[in-house]
């Protein structure tokens, strides 16, 4: 009974992600090889855990600063939580997709980001499916919460992962066809979506009232009409072999 509860909820902490990478896969007109799909979700899986022993050991010495509650707050929520979770998403795409030679339009770059990002999520949504398993409530009430929490998930944290990280495809897609601001708008591309998710989590972990949903609904939306706004942009870029791919 515990093999198949533990199951379970490996199978509901993977689906969203799934679900997602159906759906942003359908969006290229040119598919990417299923290996190197594979490879960058596994890679994105593989870094969850240290990305949060590390967020754990940078957290454990920000509360050792004793700094004001607010200024640890946001130094938790955009230097530690954004800025690591969304350097690292990029880092898998900058050391295992840059150099291959599937990388040849500037859409893949948007498509690796999101299975990058899709991977990360899968681990994370695993890890707080698998929390309920300790409790000593009833399996079925347990399915049902945790069912209620992924579908959550699935339209919040799972969601934003591959927005944000679908906006630093973009800001790389841009940076590679403009070769004298290169750095300058993947640097930009990457702090943007730091500071948005900063934002979101700080006010879902410390707003109270309309704003503790309205702003992350908001930068939901705005992040979702500029990525599909931009998406049909990118791919209607005529697909080149891209050379010289270090910044």
């Amino acid at each position: 009974m515990i093999f198949i509860k533990i199951i379970f909820y490996l199978i509901l902490g993977i689906l969203p992600s799934l679900i997602w990478l159906f759906y942003y896969l359908k969006k290229d007109i040119h598919p990417e090889p299923k290996k190197m799909i594979l490879k960058v979700f596994l890679w994105g899986s593989g870094i969850t855990l240290p990305v949060f022993l590390l967020e754990e050991v940078a957290a454990s010495f920000l509360m050792k600063l004793n700094l004001p509650p607010l200024i640890t707050q946001l130094i938790y929520c955009f230097l530690i939580i954004a800025l690591i979770e969304e350097f690292f998403k990029y880092l898998v795409v900058r050391i295992k997709v840059f150099n291959s030679p599937h990388l040849d339009e500037p859409f893949d770059f948007i498509i690796y980001m999101i299975i990058s990002a899709l991977g990360f999520a899968a681990v994370e949504n695993i890890l707080y499916t698998l929390s309920f398993a300790s409790h000593q409530m009833p399996f079925q009430k347990l399915a049902v919460i945790a069912s209620i929490v992924l579908i959550l998930r699935f339209v919040g944290a799972t969601f934003l992962h591959t927005l944000c990280s679908a906006l630093i495809g973009y800001s790389l897609a841009i940076s590679f066809l403009d070769q004298k601001n290169r750095l300058f708008e993947t640097i930009s591309g990457i702090l943007i979506a730091i500071l948005l998710h900063g934002i979101y989590n700080f006010s879902i972990m410390f707003l109270e009232g309309y704003f503790k949903y309205l702003s992350p609904f908001f930068i939901l939306s705005a992040l979702a009409f500029f990525v599909f706004a931009n998406f049909k942009k990118v791919q209607k870029i005529k697909s080149v072999t891209i050379l010289n791919k270090k910044l």
